[in-house]
Parts: structure tokens; sequence; C-alpha cells
């Protein structure tokens, strides 16, 4: 909450103190490991990352003696849960529960040695794999949904039922519950079997499960297409209830949480891309498990990216957002806006806890990286980049890969050095901006005391046009320019110089240049500069007139319904 504080993050706020109900704790009661008695009193409270003695989130404790190779322990932990009111992805609010990052986790043993950060205000999750079965205790009348299948269900004499849940070759357990809620069962074929659909709609809601539905069949057959099998029998989805939003788009193993409203028109997509991502976590969080702490871009970064390709894969490109009353926006375009917030304040590679704010933090782990890979596909292909990030997956599922695994395997799978994109990008603060500074057509005969007349076609003109690198991001770029003979030319610059010059005699008069004409160059900071016409066009002025004029009739009228 200190961090909070400092630099904000998603959840509750501090400004006036932080409210009792919000307070939450796990308290270990005792911890014993079998054959070497009970060691609750060697509890060590550790601050590996900062050194702050008053977080007790982590706490190590040594055994009496050493585990051989071959051999295995076993602890039992007893500890006992405060809830708090929903904050975090966590808590109670009424009579709904999600109860997450609820029971105390064993840090990973990678790269010979312990793993295992303090609980931070930016950072998730890094937990090795495992089999859990957990039994869950609630009132008869509560709909409950958690991660892995039901084994079991007994019904108790006190008017209570315990449900066990068991799931295999995960490394996280969340679980719901609400008697208000009305479960919706559906399924879906993939090239790994059927996968069962638990939808858990909150009252009020129910005429958006179908949008749920679509969005969540549509996620699973576009990754089991591109990038290799849901390999669990099962997914559950859960919307939480209205005043409830702190509970919304999260991800655990499958088991998903999205949002939503009961107005919400379909032509505005948030409900879609909360499912879509949220699902995508199953990939990158759920199966490849990296270490989100070091390396957040890894999981939320290439599943922003994901999102935007699926997202256009099934709305269409340029509508993957917004496709509203003529209003249209794509995912990436979100993204990118995202990422132009705070572009330069940190690598993408810097520890989830050491971004400078918790905006820095999320603009470049979600949408710098997710506009950094976009910009990758436009290097090397959209159909090279598909292959390597199925390359990624299959090979690195169920494993905790590292950012240069993945790097590794995209230079790999399309045959290209890419450390000089890699550098700047991933590891670095490089701001890339192209722009077209000038542009000219001179008579070629100027000089002429008494020139002809011109003529279209005819008169012989020397056309100019310098391109400037204004950003320190050095990128191969495109240039087109455009004549009035309706012919065109593109050339290639390294972008390695500050700046370039293209000069033509043709008997033809220069009316544009455009940087990045296909557009797949979507890191450079200011579009508004790539291109430039000799002569002013104000059918771009009235349109964007326009779209201002509807936003701002569309937010009177939803502020006068409000009223």
């Amino acid at each position: 909450m200190t961090e909070v504080r400092l630099g904000g993050t998603r959840g509750t706020g501090t400004d006036a103190g932080w409210d009792p109900k919000h307070f939450g704790a796990i308290e270990v009661l005792s911890f014993a490991v079998s054959g070497m008695g009970e060691l609750t009193k060697q509890i060590q409270f550790v601050q590996p990352d900062d050194g702050n003695t008053d977080d007790h989130t982590v706490f190590q404790v040594r055994l009496p003696k050493p585990v051989l190779p071959g051999e295995h322990v076993e602890f039992r932990i007893r500890f006992h849960d405060h809830l708090p009111e929903v904050v975090a992805r966590t808590g109670y609010k009424r009579d709904f529960f999600i109860v997450a990052q609820w029971f105390p986790k064993v840090g990973v043993w990678w790269h010979d040695g312990w793993n295992c950060h303090q609980f931070h205000s930016t950072s998730e999750f890094f937990a090795d794999f495992g089999t859990y079965v957990v039994r869950v205790t609630v009132p008869a009348n509560y709909v409950l949904g958690a991660t892995g299948d039901v084994t079991a269900i007994q019904t108790n004499p006190n008017g209570t039922k315990t449900v066990t849940f068991q799931g295999e070759d995960i490394h996280d357990f969340s679980w719901t519950a609400s008697p208000d809620f009305h479960l919706i069962e559906d399924s879906w074929q993939g090239s790994a079997g059927e996968v069962k659909i638990h939808l858990l709609m909150s009252p009020g809601h129910l005429r958006q499960a179908g949008r749920y539905l679509q969005s969540l069949k549509g996620t699973l057959a576009m990754f089991d297409r591109w990038y290799g099998p849901y390999p669990y029998d099962r997914i559950t989805l859960v919307d939480p209830p209205n005043g409830v939003g702190e509970a919304g788009g999260m991800e655990y193993p499958t088991l998903i949480t999205g949002g939503s409203t009961w107005w919400e028109p379909k032509g505005l997509r948030d409900i879609e891309i909360v499912t879509e991502h949220e699902f995508g976590h199953q990939y990158w969080y759920g199966m490849v498990a990296t270490n989100e702490f070091e390396e957040a871009w890894m999981d939320e970064g290439i599943n922003s990216y994901t999102e935007a390709k699926i997202m256009d894969a099934l709305y269409g490109k340029g509508k993957s957002a917004i496709d509203f009353l003529g209003a249209t926006a794509s995912d990436a375009d979100f993204l990118r806006v995202e990422y132009l917030l705070l572009p330069d304040t940190d690598p993408m590679t810097h520890y989830a806890y050491r971004f400078m704010n918790s905006q820095a933090y999320g603009g470049i782990t979600y949408g710098k990286t997710a506009t950094v890979l976009l910009t990758l596909e436009g290097l090397i292909g959209e159909e090279t980049m598909r292959r390597a990030m199925q390359t990624y997956f299959l090979r690195y599922r169920f494993t905790h890969p590292t950012g240069e695994d993945f790097l590794k395997t995209i230079e790999e799978v399309s045959g290209r050095d890419l450390r000089w994109y890699f550098d700047q990008a991933v590891y670095g603060t490089n701001i890339l901006d192209y722009e077209i500074l000038d542009l000219r057509s001179d008579r070629a005969d100027w000089y002429e005391r008494y020139p002809p007349l011109t003529k279209q076609g005819e008169t012989l003109y020397k056309d100019t046009v310098v391109v400037h690198r204004k950003g320190d991001f050095v990128f191969p770029v495109e240039v087109e320019m455009r004549f009035d003979d309706g012919t065109g030319v593109r050339e290639q610059w390294d972008g390695r110089d500050r700046w370039t010059r293209f000069t033509y005699l043709k008997k033809a008069k220069l009316l544009s240049a455009e940087v990045d004409p296909a557009h797949k160059v979507r890191l450079d900071k200011d579009l508004f500069n790539n291109s430039l016409t000799a002569e002013t066009d104000r059918r771009a002025t009235r349109k964007l007139s326009t779209y201002w004029l509807f936003v701002w009739q569309f937010a009177a009228q939803l502020l006068a319904w409000a009223v």
C-alpha cells in the first residue's frame, strides 16, 4: 500500500487513508515438516527486494537437515485467512466471494536458487506446477466456480455442502462463490478434445452472456489454430456483480473473470477484449509460466500482442475495439496510445516493481510490448511471426522460459539477426519518430527569364523530399512519393543518418510523400508528421471535426441520461 501511495496502481486509492474494511491477511498458525517436527518458531521474514523490514510477505524456514537428491519432503502448514472487501482482485462484497492469493505459496527453485519476491503493487505471479486438491465448504445455496474439475460433492447436515476440486499441471488455485450466480454451461471442441465452458453470470447481466460465449469460443479456436492446443478440459468464466469492478479482468489457471454492464452496446467491445485477454493468459501465464516479477512483459505484453491479433481476426481490422454509430477503432490502436503516454521512462525488461510508477508499468508492459511485437511483425512478416510464436509456445509450455528464450526463438524461426532491434526496443528506451521534413517541386528551368507555359506531362520538374529521423531509434523505413501523373515511387532508407534527401527529375509534379506507407512501423511516436502534401487538403480537418462533434454529443446524451 506504500507503493500504491507513491506510484498509484489498479485498485483502491489511499488518499483519504486506508479503509480498515480493505485489511486482509494470511496468518500462518503452524509450520511442520514430516519427520522433522514443528518449525513454526523458525519462521523468519525476509525482504529480498528492498530490505523493508516492515514487509512481512515473504518468509523462509531453514530445515534442521538437508533434503538429499532423490529424497522428498512434506510440509504441513496451517493458516487463517482474513478476506478484505474486494481489493486487488480478491476478497468479498456482500455475498459475493472471489478468493485468490489466499494460501502461502512456495517459491520457485529456478536457476540454482529460490526465486521468491515480495508482494508489490505492480507485480503478479511466479509459481511452480503441481496438482491441487481443494475442498470448499459453503452454504448449500451457493454456486461455486474454481480452478480444476469437480470430483466430489457432499451435502452436510448443517445446511452446507463440501465440493472437492482437483487441478493438475497448474501453478495456482482460486475460487469464487455467490448465491446469485446464474450458471450457463456450454462446450467447445478443440484439437485436444472437448472443453467444457462454465459461465457464471451475475444478476442483471444475463443479456451479455452471448457476447461472453462468442468471444471465448472464438478465442479458443484462434489460439488452437495459431499457437497450440488448450490441454485442459474446462474453462470457467466469472462475470462479477455490479459494484465489484475490482474483481474483474483477472486470470487464474482454468478460471478467468470478465466484466460487463447491462447497458453496454455491442459496438463497444470491452466485454470481448477483456474475455479474450484473460483467456490468453491461460497460455502465456498459465502454461508458459514466466517470471512476472522480473519480466512482466513476457506475459502481459505478449498476451496484449496476441489480443490485438485475435480481436482483429474475430471482429475485423480497424474496428476490433469500437464499431459504434460510425466510429471505429482497433484494439492495436488503443495499445499504441497506452504506450505513448509514457514511452521512454523504463525499458520493457525492468523488474515489475522497479518501474517509475504504475502508469509506466502498464503503458510499457502492455502497450509498448504489444506495439514492439506488431512492429516486429511488420519487419519479418506476419506468417513468420506466427510460426515463431507457435514454436515458442510449444517448446516452452509447462516450463519457465526467460525473455532471451523468446527473443532467440524469433531469431531462429525468422533466420535473421534482430539484436539491433531488440537492443533498442526491448532493452532500451529509444524513441522512434520519423518525419517528412520538406517537400518541393521546382521547375527544372526555373532560371529561364521567359520559361514556356506549364503543361502537364511536358514540363520538367526537380522534385525533392527530405526525410528526418527525429528520435534516437534507428529503423529502416519505406518512403513513398506520389506524382500528379498518377505514378509513385517507393524508396528504402536505413535511417542511420539523421536525414536523407530523395531527388527526381520528372515530367510530373510531386504531390505528396509518406514515411511507412504500409503502416507497419507502429512504434513511430508521431504518425501526424509521417506524411506531407504539396497542397492543403481540408477533408481531413472536416473529418476530425465530425468525429469530435459525435463524441461530444454522445457524451452529453450519456450525461443527461445519467442525471
